[in-house]
């Protein structure tokens, strides 16, 4: 019988932004294993500042898993932490999401590759040429070449593994790079962004590169990172309407500072209303309006304000498990009939 090589992955108790922990287990499985079978593994949570000395288990309990294509007999197991009794860990954000099969998320991940300090192809005390022509861009002046070289592996490995990216550009800034993952279930793409951040990162390490995750690791006029949050319930893609839209709006503006707290920390250095995307301290929506908190596609209302919707706020470094969850209990609060 083959022996299993299991990374169970998990958030840590850091804040305001939580770190990926993964450690492996050996265990035999006649084929790959599913989630069915993999078992309940503890962890020391005073290492994690998700426990006390003195009473210091934790639980891991798989919620997803998928190859690794990295590793012979490789598996990639997200994990929910949970205190010794079984429930959730209160650092457990993903046990806060609605369990909601018919509600459909797509996150656009933004990231620098850094290197020394410097995102790649930063000349050391100085600057590239202004931001403009690295979007979409190609050629070493523009890309670079270990750049280019890392995010193909990442797709690769990502695309092994079962993640369901939608695409990957180099972005704005040099140095800066995005990739875009599409989950229909309340959960699916929240576990694959974290999954796809955890292989980006083990990745790097053979390239003596460090993924930046900041929001706005570059002062000055060059963008932030965002993870713009794309979003839709089975009510907005079928029914929807211009009255629900618009009470919809409503609850967004009135939730605005509880959806900034959940967004990431550090959003007021990317959120001044000068690169894309509505000030903080302010909320709009527009139809295909790149400057506004919440961007309404052309094909949402042109269908009779039914589809999805991209909220721009949320940045880089956010928990999309918290994104999601915010979002979801914004969506609560308008009803549907």
């Amino acid at each position: 019988m083959p022996k299993f090589k299991l990374e169970y992955i998990w958030l840590d108790g850091y804040t305001p932004v939580p770190n990926l922990r993964g450690k492996t287990q050996i265990k035999e499985f006649d084929s790959f294993p599913s989630l069915e079978d993999l078992p309940l593994w503890g962890f020391d949570g005073s290492s994690t500042r998700q426990a006390e000395g003195h009473s210091s288990d934790c639980v891991l309990k798989p919620v997803a898993v998928y190859p690794d294509s990295t590793r012979n007999n490789g598996a990639l197991v997200m994990c929910e932490v949970l205190l010794p009794d079984g429930t959730p860990h209160p650092t457990n954000a993903r046990a806060t999401i609605p369990d909601d099969p018919d509600t459909w998320f797509g996150f656009e991940q933004e990231y620098f590759l850094v290197e020394d300090g410097l995102p790649l192809g930063f000349p050391k005390g100085g600057y590239p040429n202004p931001q403009g022509e690295y979007y979409c861009g190609v050629g070493f002046k523009n890309v670079g070449d270990v750049a280019r070289q890392i995010v193909e592996e990442h797709l690769e490995i990502c695309l092994d593994a079962g993640i369901n990216h939608e695409g990957i550009n180099a972005e704005v800034a040099k140095g800066q790079w995005e990739f875009q993952i599409f989950g229909k279930g309340s959960k699916k793409a929240a576990d694959q962004i974290w999954i796809a951040r955890y292989i980006l990162n083990r990745l790097c390490e053979s390239y003596g590169v460090d993924v930046e995750y900041h929001c706005k690791p570059i002062t000055g006029d060059w963008n932030g990172s965002g993870m713009h949050a794309n979003f839709s319930t089975k009510f907005m893609r079928e029914t929807g309407g211009e009255e629900y839209f618009t009470k919809l709006m409503a609850a967004f503006e009135k939730n605005r500072d509880e959806h900034i707290a959940a967004y990431g920390p550090d959003n007021h250095l990317r959120l001044t209303g000068l690169h894309e995307t509505q000030s903080i301290d302010q909320f709009s929506w527009g139809i295909a309006d790149r400057g506004a908190s919440i961007r309404v596609p052309h094909s949402f209302k042109n269908n009779g304000w039914k589809g999805y919707l991209e909220d721009r706020r949320p940045n880089s470094q956010g928990d999309p498990y918290q994104i999601a969850s915010r979002i979801l209990k914004t969506i609560e609060e308008v009803p549907t009939a």
